[in-house]
């Protein structure tokens, strides 16, 4: 019998490590230049120099110059400050770029800028005897670096104007830390629980906000649900809203449901948020006729089945021109088997103020917020740096989850206006395997210089069409 011959993956390598660097300049960074057209092409650093100031001095690097490099940190896939001094041991990618990438330290005290010590102190003293949580207000370097998210989503919605729809998806998220500074969360867990809202249908991030791990979700959410919708480009006119049972707060329904509400559009938004099950709307649930139920959905598990419930609520006078809907959904077991406490049936309910659709659909459609906004929180916390943060001071890592944002939006540009259509749901880490860490080679010619990558991706080989799609400023 012959012998079987060894696999070429059993073996030693086949070369030796040559202990003098490189001379020639080459970048492992080549592709990196379409995500810095992007943000270039949507006037990212002329919004920046219009609307954020926080250097002391004239030397060094100036603001945009900052931010470029965290959208470049951010989608090479570094997630801490470190990472900086990694990209700067790239030869090539300074001159991509056209400046050179700053020092991790000079990162961190560009950060350190964004943090103000007194608006924290203030939140403090601002507190009821009862509350422990707070929410300090932005300073003017983070408000300015919000504008300059806010010019990104308006650009991007003015060269795709053909969406004139606009679902707005809020929903918090937390970011485990084990920093001094950070607060418990009701997971357990020390960190963060920062609020993010998406335009469900363009996959940007509208506003954000930074908060600590012991804010509860349901504090305060109708400020950055005005800041979400005042930020939609004017090329919007239907507008819709998501949310979990966090949403069920009094102060934003009723402001959802005011067609002259102050601090928004006017005009109607339709929403469907999940209901805060109490008693009393359980015992409507529950006491529904079987005829009333309507099949919702199944697996090899569970049945799901979905009704209408008359329940009202509101003790006093409505002054809408109609009761709000409530969707209610029933969970049961097979087999007549058990759920883990016991039960033999688990209900929950939508509340809505959209009464075209039917309930199945009105259920499907708020369901859908799951593979959107929960998608976009992994997608920055796991695939960019918003996962791990930087130091302790809060504006600071308000700073570092925004600078991450605005990388999420304008990758998302990026894959909207320039790159193929099977590229549109493409996540980070796709990006970097297939485009950004794309070796290449710089040569000087003729007072000219030249990019040489080192392959040329089969399905994306016409890098000059992308950089057109890509305009500049005029």
């Amino acid at each position: 019998m012959a012998l079987r011959k060894s696999s070429p993956a059993a073996g030693e390598f086949l070369f030796e490590i040559d202990a003098e660097p490189l001379e020639e300049c080459l970048t492992a960074l080549g592709g990196i230049p379409l995500l810095v057209r992007a943000a270039r092409s949507l006037d990212v650093p002329g919004s920046v120099e219009r609307h954020l100031r926080v250097k002391q001095r004239e030397r060094g690097f100036d603001e945009a110059t900052y931010v470029e490099s965290f959208l470049v940190l951010n989608a090479a896939g570094g997630d801490c400050l470190e990472d900086f001094d990694q990209l700067r041991a790239d030869a090539g990618l300074s001159e991509l770029l056209g400046h050179a990438v700053p020092s991790a330290e000079a990162a961190r005290k560009f950060l350190y800028q964004f943090h103000d010590g007194e608006k924290i102190e203030q939140a403090q003293q601002a507190l009821a005897a009862e509350r422990v949580s707070y929410i300090p207000e932005e300073n003017p370097a983070l408000q300015g670096l919000a504008q300059v998210n806010q010019d990104v989503v308006r650009e991007l919605g003015r060269r795709c104007a053909e969406q004139k729809i606009a679902t707005l998806d809020v929903d918090a998220t937390i970011i485990e830390s084990w920093k001094r500074e950070a607060k418990p969360t009701y997971e357990g867990c020390t960190g963060y629980q920062p609020v993010l809202a998406l335009w469900a249908e363009m996959s940007v991030v509208v506003a954000d906000e930074f908060r600590d791990g012991n804010v509860p979700a349901q504090q305060a959410l109708l400020p950055i649900t005005q800041r979400a919708f005042q930020a939609l480009p004017e090329t919007v006119v239907e507008r819709y809203f998501r949310g979990d049972s966090a949403c069920h707060e009094q102060s934003l329904l009723e402001w959802l449901r005011d067609e002259q509400r102050a601090g928004g559009p006017q005009g109607r938004i339709g929403f469907a948020v999940s209901a805060r099950m109490n008693p009393a709307l359980h015992a409507e649930i529950a006491a529904a006729l079987e005829s009333r139920w309507q099949p919702y959905g199944e697996n090899s598990i569970v049945i799901k089945e979905c009704c209408e419930v008359d329940y009202v609520p509101e003790e006093t006078g409505n002054p809408y021109r109609e009761p709000l809907r409530y969707v209610a959904i029933r969970i049961r077991k097979k087999q007549q088997a058990l759920f883990a406490d016991g039960s033999t049936v688990k209900y929950f309910a939508v509340v809505s103020n959209v009464w075209e659709w039917t309930p199945k659909r009105l259920l499907e459609w708020h369901r859908e917020k799951a593979g959107s906004i929960e998608a976009v929180h992994d997608v920055i916390k796991n695939e960019l740096a918003g996962g791990v943060m930087p130091c302790g001071r809060f504006g600071a890592n308000a700073a570092w989850l925004r600078l991450a944002v605005l990388t999420y939006n304008v990758l998302t540009a990026l894959k909207r206006l320039a790159l193929p259509p099977e590229l549109l749901m493409a996540r980070p880490k796709r990006l970097r395997f297939l485009i950004f860490n794309t070796p290449g080679k710089l040569v000087h010619h003729a007072r000219r210089t030249l990019l040489r990558l080192g392959w040329t991706w089969q399905r994306f080989s016409n890098w000059q069409g992308a950089l057109r799609l890509l305009p500049l400023p005029g």
